[in-house]
């Protein structure tokens, strides 16, 4: 047997509630892919609308006693889930590579990222703080305390499968909250396996209930119409997204929605052109441009566009791409047929608009759902994508002559999540970074995520933030206590 197959093999499959594993009702079970090759990895249970509710069940059975836990022992769970994430790194690398596509060094930073909500939020735990306060007229005394807004549902997209489902589960663990989480089905063990590391941590059961399943409205939409949980927490599209707050006002469900973006990359004049081609290849090419916060659209000044062009177009067109199992490979195949395809339009549109291709753009002949990293030049206004995500390995080059044309673009668009910065000019950097319409700004670096920072975004990006300081507040509920003093 190949360690692949061990990998996957060693892999849960099937419903996790309650604290045990189980089949879907009736045993249906869903295929998970290999995207490098089109085969079948393994088939995992395909919960039901009742399989969603004994989730649910076991969810609203375990709220009272864990909230009742104490923060250092949520803390502990969490710190020990950390360790056991760094023990197994190699493994759950390999057998996200093998459901995802990206290649193993990739997941093994996803995997480090992914611990670190667990170990920062085990940090959290212990300092969710209160406040006392005498009465401006001195007659009481006002006390406030946090306690945990109660059973959690938590959907997780296939792009990140582990660090996805651990910004959420981290917070809500500390807050004291149960949950029900649905990953998506493309990339479904990633996460159960992550149930079976939890409750090797200590985690009791009903804490963290998983259902895997094709039908994801179907599933989902009677557990926020119950109005037994009270909160729901998204990562995905803003059209699902939407959807959802509609489905959790019926109930008024505290709602955090991480969705879209169209992210900016702005390279001005006097930017370090060596840096910022780096800061490029990250923010457009990590996950292989499958990613909320990638690159989507890169405005360079015309008087560097051209050197840029030829510098970028250099590293895109040096880079490997294979499945990710294999050494030396940089980029692997994107999630599905559906997703490739997708890609392939838009830069056909693109072209067929007058964009010239300086790199990639054909599909390569053979299995798998892979796309070639593609710089396009001259991309005009009018593209597709321009307007939409491209999540996949595209860079569309656009030039522009000043700061307000530069700006102007970059917000023009229904989303934001993240834009990117390059400047050497400190009073640029702070009046562009003050108009930019995004929750985050990578100012002169192509990465901005980190368990330590809010993550989020303004207009259709979302709701709430994730991470940070104020991560653990999405899972807490303010209370107000008035005391009578004589």
């Amino acid at each position: 047997m190949s360690r692949e197959q061990e990998v996957v093999q060693s892999c849960p499959t099937e419903l996790f509630i309650a604290g045990k594993w189980r089949p879907a009702e009736g045993g249906k079970t869903l295929a998970v892919e290999d995207p490098a090759t089109g085969t079948t990895l393994c088939q995992v249970a395909d919960a039901s609308p009742a399989d969603g509710l004994a989730a649910l069940d076991a969810a609203v059975a375990a709220q009272a006693d864990w909230a009742a836990t104490a923060p250092r022992e949520r803390s502990e769970i969490l710190r020990r889930t950390y360790e056991l994430m760094t023990e197994r790194a190699d493994d759950l690398a390999l057998l996200m590579t093998l459901e995802m596509g990206k290649p193993v060094a990739e997941s093994k930073g996803e995997i480090a990222y992914a611990s670190e909500f667990f170990r920062w939020f085990a940090e959290e735990a212990v300092r969710i703080e209160g406040g006392y306060q005498v009465a401006p007229n001195g007659k009481g005394r006002l006390l406030v305390m946090r306690q945990p807004v109660g059973p959690c549902l938590l959907v997780t997209p296939w792009n990140f499968p582990a660090a996805m489902g651990a910004r959420k589960i981290g917070p809500a663990v500390a807050a004291g909250c149960t949950m029900v989480i649905k990953p998506a089905s493309q990339t479904p063990l990633s996460m159960l396996k992550l149930a079976e590391l939890m409750t090797e941590a200590g985690l009791p059961p009903g804490v963290l209930n998983v259902v895997t399943t094709e039908d994801a409205g179907g599933v989902m939409e009677p557990l926020i119409r119950d109005g037994r949980a009270r909160k729901l927490s998204f990562t995905g599209s803003t059209g699902v997204g939407v959807k959802l707050i509609e489905q959790a006002a019926e109930k008024v469900l505290k709602t955090s929605m991480e969705l879209g973006g169209n992210a900016p990359f702005l390279v001005f004049e006097d930017a370090d052109l060596d840096k910022a081609v780096e800061g490029a290849m990250l923010a457009k090419m990590r996950n292989g441009g499958e990613a909320c916060t990638a690159a989507n659209r890169i405005y360079v000044h015309s008087s560097v566009i051209d050197a840029f062009a030829t510098k970028l177009t250099e590293r895109m067109s040096a880079l490997k791409v294979g499945r990710g199992t294999e050494d030396g490979v940089d980029l692997g195949p994107l999630i599905d047929a559906k997703q490739r395809d997708k890609v392939k339009d838009l830069v056909d549109d693109a072209v067929a608009q007058g964009a010239e291709v300086l790199t990639g753009g054909t599909i390569a002949e053979g299995n798998g759902y892979f796309y070639p990293p593609t710089v396009l030049t001259g991309v005009p206004k009018s593209a597709r994508l321009q307007k939409e995500e491209i999540f996949g390995p595209v860079a569309p080059l656009t030039a522009f002559e000043t700061e307000d044309e530069a700006v102007a673009m970059a917000n023009d668009t229904d989303f934001g999540l993240v834009s990117y910065l390059f400047t050497n000019d400190l009073g640029r950097a702070f009046r562009v970074s003050e108009r930019l319409e995004t929750g985050m700004i990578g100012l002169n670096q192509g990465i901005v995520s980190n368990p330590a920072a809010p993550f989020g975004g303004v207009k259709q990006s979302g709701l709430g933030r994730e991470g940070g300081t104020v991560g653990i507040d999405e899972y807490l509920e303010i209370k107000y206590l008035a005391v009578a003093i004589d």
